[in-house]
């Protein structure tokens, strides 16, 4: 038996290049030894055939030997830990040079937030930005010094309308934060707004519970900052949260517009709260405006991108390193969408959202808000709000012809439903039947692993599945996970 080795050219500059071994047998067959690890201090490396194999397909008990100890040495090395109180578990390590090499960036550099904010600030031009930070601003001239070196058709558009209330209805849906947004149909107990206040908004002559009855009214609602401290970790600088309604009107040329806006909530009835109208003096309104935004901003960054795609796909990453063999055929399926997310994560816990770190100096919900809003989030955090078609259901906004426009919604239902046809043929490959899904222990211990510990400080009612039945119950929780950490990330993230 003849054997040849080839490495591979990787596709990516920080992926490991791919060792593989090619075996010819006498009778003329070729298998194919891939190794997508790095190889460091091992004195032996044990390598199987590139096919995807189930447990149940090894049959030979020095497989079955090999499958075990694999799984026993990555639980050794990805081992779970919580960082921080109520926060999903992250991985047990105390620095990014501490990860497995499988999971490391190649170079630090490569993820220095320190490095990369100072390369932005120079590349964007924004050294004036930062002369800003440091004294009063005066005018609202100011934010145009910002944009000294942002030309772009989208960005020079929003510069010249940020402050109109089409572009502010209309971020609701396709900016940086697209997932607050929910039809109102009963308006809330707090909120102090009333039909005199708005009926010069509505232009279809009906009432506001006319209107509320019809489906054209939607809210964006930031109760998870109610009571939240404001970061106070320079005592120079005082810094506020707001925990905003926001009242927005489909009108009849179905465009998104703010309607009232309420900062603060004193009371239960809503008696003492300033609710901001459109007809309000033009700085009055465009504060309340640029407050909500505040809030949403710190709601995006805190839980829709950190918590809701970097923290739990964390979960999502330990958990398969920790329960599925190298040549699990699910294993192969997700491991190029979350195996850079552990190193990411840990270098945002040493420099971003660490004690001290940039998050700190920048951001209302620095410091202690920072847990106190994800432990709030968590109280509320359930495995059907990650299923795509089932969170637009939730807040009412999945029909387009209620409200156009979205493209947020119809982009991520084509991805979403592309992602599960994928996952759909992977999955009927190798399952034959329901039952064997039931009996893969590796998958039934990775939902398990990641429902018991990963998100342990859920509550009881999350619905993370313990037990998968059936095929069509895996294809939705593979789709989950891979939609989360690519289509999803992408969509809260990259706007930024």
């Amino acid at each position: 038996m003849g054997f040849q080795v080839r490495r591979e050219i990787p596709p990516h500059p920080r992926q490991a290049p791919e060792l593989c071994i090619s075996v010819k047998t006498p009778s003329g067959d070729c298998f194919e030894f891939p190794c997508y690890r790095w190889i460091a201090t091992e004195k032996e490396v044990v390598l199987r055939d590139g096919k995807g194999k189930l447990p149940l397909d090894d049959k030979i008990s020095l497989l079955k030997d090999h499958r075990h100890k694999e799984l026993e040495s990555r639980k050794q090395l990805f081992r779970w830990k919580e960082w921080h109180p109520g926060f999903p578990m992250s991985i047990d390590t105390n620095s990014s040079s501490e990860l497995p090499l499988d999971v490391q960036f190649e170079t630090a550099k490569t993820v220095n937030f320190y490095l990369n904010y100072i390369t932005a600030i120079e590349n964007l031009g924004l050294n004036e930005l930062m002369k800003l930070f440091h004294s009063s601003w005066t005018d609202i001239a100011d934010f145009r010094k910002i944009f000294m070196k942002i030309k772009n058709t989208v960005s020079e558009y929003v510069m010249q309308n940020w402050n109109e209330d089409l572009m502010f209805g209309y971020q609701f849906l396709n900016g940086n934060n697209p997932v607050m947004i929910s039809k109102c149909m009963n308006l809330p107990d707090k909120f102090a707004v009333k039909q005199e206040m708005v009926e010069r908004s509505l232009d279809r002559g009906r009432s506001l519970q006319e209107e509320l009855k019809a489906g054209n009214i939607y809210i964006a609602d930031y109760a998870i900052l109610e009571g939240v401290q404001a970061n106070a970790t320079d005592p120079n600088t005082q810094q506020y949260l707001a925990a905003p309604f926001c009242l927005l009107y489909k009108n009849s040329h179905n465009d998104i517009m703010p309607i009232a806006i309420q900062l603060s909530r004193q009371t239960t009835a809503g008696v003492g709260n300033t609710v901001f109208l459109p007809s309000d003096t033009p700085h009055d309104w465009m504060l309340a405006k640029m407050w909500v935004n505040s809030s949403d901003f710190n709601v995006h960054q805190v839980v829709t991108h950190l918590l809701r795609t970097h923290l739990i796909s964390e979960v999502f990453a330990i958990a398969m390193y920790r329960q599925l063999a190298a040549v699990h055929p699910v294993y192969k399926l997700l491991i190029p969408h979350v195996r850079l997310t552990v190193a990411i994560n840990t270098a945002a816990r040493e420099q971003l959202i660490c004690e001290s770190g940039l998050f700190d100096k920048a951001n209302s919900t620095g410091g202690s808000a920072l847990g106190e809003v994800i432990q709030k989030a968590m109280k509320t955090f359930t495995y059907k709000s990650l299923c795509f078609p089932e969170a637009m259901k939730a807040r009412g906004v999945d029909n387009k012809e209620d409200l156009p426009n979205y493209y947020y919604r119809d982009d991520g239902m084509m991805i979403w439903e592309a992602i599960k046809s994928f996952v759909s043929d992977v999955v009927q490959i190798y399952y034959g039947s329901d039952e064997m899904v039931q009996e893969d222990k590796e998958i039934q211990a990775f939902v398990q692993d990641v429902c018991f510990s990963g998100m342990k400080n859920c509550p009881k009612n999350c619905e993370f599945p313990t037990f998968l039945k059936t095929r069509e119950q895996l294809v939705e929780y593979l789709t989950v996970v891979i939609f989360t950490a690519s289509a999803q990330h992408a969509a809260v993230n990259f706007g930024q």
